[in-house]
C-alpha cells in the first residue's frame, strides 16, 4: 500500500513549479509530529540511531530527514536515490522569504548555505545506512544514496556568511564581561556564563556542567567537561575571576539544582520566580551572548567567537596547551579553526 505524507501547507506542490518557495508563516510542524509521521511513512523513524549519535545530532537527523520526506512525499520515492539527487538540487534551489530585519514588514530572500546543504545530505544518507544495516531496507539502497556527491562549497561560496569568524580582541572580551548588572540575580548568571566562555569551553559542554565536575587543582580551579563525541571528560583551566563569578552566583541562586547554569523562565522584574532548576539550553545561551555582544558593537560576533579567542591567545604562548584546553585530538584542526592569524603591515618591507 502506497503511503504518503501530507502536502505541507507552505509550500508549493512539487509538480507546479521548479523551486521550492518557502514562507516563514504558518503553523510549522512539531518535532513529535515529524517522528510521528517519519515512522507513519517508512515503519521507522530517528530511534534507529539511538545511542549511535548524541541527542542533539539525532534531533538534528530528525529535522533534515523529515525535509527530504516531505519532498519525496512517499515510501517508493524516499528510498530512491534518484528522488535523493533531485533533493540535493532542490536544497540548492530553494529559496526561503523570511521577515526583513531592516525593514519591518518587508520579506526578503534567502538560500541554504553549502555547509548546511551537505549537513542535510550526510543525515539522510546516515539514516540510510543504519536502516540498511537493521534490515529495515532493501540491502544496496545505502550505497545507491552514498554515491549522491554534496554540494561543492566553492561552488556556491557566494552564499557563505561573511562574518562567518569575528575577530575579538581580549580588551572586547574584557569589556563584554563588563556589561551584565551583578546586582541582580540575572547579571550574576551572566557574568559567571561569560567568564566561562573566556577559558574555552565549547556552548554545549557549558551548558552540560554540573556542581560537581568543578573542583580545586594544584594552585588553580579546573572543570570537567565532556567534549563532543568524547566519552571522557577532560580537565579545563578556570581563571580565579571565572571560579570567584561561578562562586557568587550558586551563593546567590535560591534554587537547588545540580546545573551550574540554568535558566530563567518567561518574562517579568521578578527574576527569583522565574529562575527554574533546568539547565540552559545552547539556544538560550547563545542570545545571551548575542545579547551583550551587541551592546558592545559586535553584532555579528558568535559564542565560538569566545572560543576562538582563546585559542588565539593560547597560540602565542603555548600551541600544545591551546590545542589541550580547546579539546582537539589534532593539532591541525586546532590551528585551522581556532587560531586566527595576523599579518603585521609590514611584513613586506626590505624583502627586496
Amino acid at each position: 500500500m502506497r503511503r504518503d505524507l501530507p502536502a505541507p501547507s507552505n509550500e508549493s506542490p512539487q509538480e507546479e513549479t521548479p523551486r521550492t518557495v518557502i514562507v516563514a508563516r504558518g503553523r510549522a510542524t512539531t518535532f513529535e509530529e515529524k517522528r510521528y509521521y517519519t515512522r507513519a511513512l517508512l515503519g521507522w523513524n530517528d530511534g534507529i540511531v539511538a545511542g549511535q549519535v548524541a541527542d542533539s545530532t539525532r534531533k538534528q537527523y530528525t529535522e533534515d530527514f523529515f525535509d527530504y520526506l516531505r519532498f519525496a512525499r512517499n515510501a517508493q520515492y524516499a528510498l530512491d536515490s534518484a528522488i535523493f539527487s533531485q533533493w540535493r538540487t532542490d536544497l540548492v534551489e530553494r529559496i526561503y522569504l523570511v521577515p526583513d530585519k531592516a525593514n519591518p514588514g518587508e520579506m526578503t530572500e534567502k538560500q541554504l548555505s553549502p555547509n548546511t546543504i551537505n549537513r542535510m545530505l550526510a543525515a539522510v544518507r546516515h539514516m540510510m545506512m543504519e536502516a540498511e544495516e537493521k534490515k529495515l531496507i532493501a540491502p544496496g539502497t545505502f550505497e545507491q544514496f552514498n554515491r549522491v556527491r554534496g554540494v561543492s562549497v566553492k561552488g556556491l561560496k557566494d552564499r557563505l556568511k561573511p562574518n562567518a569568524r569575528v575577530r575579538i580582541t581580549p580588551q572586547e572580551m574584557r569589556l563584554l564581561t563588563e556589561q551584565p548588572d551583578a546586582s541582580r540575580l540575572l547579571g550574576l548568571r551572566d557574568l559567571a556564563l561569560l567568564h566561562t566562555f573566556g577559558n574555552g569551553p565549547r556552548i554545549s559542554e557549558i551548558c552540560d556542567i554540573t556542581r560537581n565536575r568543578l573542583r580545586s587543582r594544584g594552585h588553580g580551579y579546573v572543570v570537567e567537561v565532556r567534549g563532543k563525541n568524547k566519552t571522557e571528560y577532560r580537565d579545563v583551566p578556570l581563571t580565579r575571576e571565572a571560579y570567584t563569578a561561578i562562586q557568587a552566583w550558586l551563593a546567590a541562586r535560591p534554587i537547588n539544582s545540580p546545573y551550574i547554569f540554568t535558566r530563567f523562565d518567561g518574562r517579568g522584574e521578578d527574576a527569583h520566580t522565574r529562575l527554574s532548576a533546568e539547565p540552559l539550553t545552547r539556544q538560550g545561551t547563545w542570545k545571551i551572548i548575542k545579547g551583550y555582544a551587541v551592546k558592545i558593537g559586535l553584532p555579528d560576533a558568535k559564542p565560538h567567537d569566545l572560543r576562538r579567542l582563546v585559542g588565539t591567545e593560547l597560540a602565542k604562548k603555548n600551541p600544545r596547551v591551546g590545542q589541550l584546553v580547546l579539546g582537539h585530538a589534532s593539532i591541525e584542526t586546532f590551528y585551522k579553526h581556532y587560531v586566527l592569524d595576523d599579518i603585521p603591515e609590514d611584513a613586506t618591507e626590505g624583502l627586496y
